[in-house]
């Protein structure tokens, strides 16, 4: 993995949303000790390959973003499949990790627990989940594009299941739809954003616009 200042750099360059970096960097702090990830529900982002993972495995069910993801190389592999199935492509402990970013929030409540656990049993070190902190109204932007969130998944519950929670992107009032920042100028709500993630968020993941989801699965 890319570690520390080239990391930063690389980040800098790609993102005008000072919180991103932080999300990208706290990503790349959990799963520093894992070698292959699956990315379930992957889109075409060069997260995974921007982290430097060394071996990573793409899970995407809308074929467009399948297609993009395979033109611009975001993965070693992409598979088209429904995020919901995964026991029907993977066997247990396939992974160092699993990983699923602005996905289980997708689903109906039923449909992400069955996700949690299928990602527990493929994962033998880590599960990654980053999602709205509490259900986030979003609407489609085209019919077919499964943009629209179905559920929201609380610290409390998450911690409940095992996983240790952090917030990211700031307090919750300042992002609306696809996490974007609301006010204008958006240069200085964003900066904003990132001073509230350091003086109050990072600690209190209630209040935050997302929470990063980890669970340690070596820890009994």
């Amino acid at each position: 993995m890319k570690t520390g200042l080239g990391l930063t750099l690389d980040l800098l360059k790609r993102k005008s949303d000072p919180a991103e970096i932080i999300v990208k960097l706290a990503l790349r702090k959990a799963l520093a000790d894992c070698e292959s990830v699956l990315d379930i529900g992957c889109g075409a982002s060069p997260t995974m390959r921007q982290l430097g993972v060394s071996q990573i495995v793409g899970v995407e069910g809308y074929k467009p973003s399948v297609e993009q993801a395979k033109s611009l190389k975001t993965h070693d592999e992409i598979i088209e499949a429904d995020v919901r199935e995964l026991e029907c492509h993977f066997h247990a402990k396939q992974f160092d990790a699993c990983v699923a970013l602005d996905v289980i929030e997708h689903l109906t409540k039923s449909q992400g627990l069955k996700l949690m656990e299928s990602m527990e049993r493929i994962a033998v070190k880590k599960v990654v989940f980053f999602t709205p902190c509490g259900f986030l109204p979003q609407r489609h932007v085209s019919n077919d594009d499964l943009q629209e969130h179905l559920s929201g998944w609380a610290p409390p519950e998450m911690r409940q299941r095992g996983y240790a929670v952090a917030g990211l992107l700031g307090p919750k009032r300042l992002r609306g739809e696809y996490h974007v920042i609301k006010g204008q100028p958006r240069i200085f709500w964003a900066a904003l954003s990132l001073l509230g993630h350091f003086l109050w968020t990072h600690r209190h993941p209630e209040k935050a616009a997302a929470i990063l989801c980890v669970k340690d699965l070596a820890k009994p």
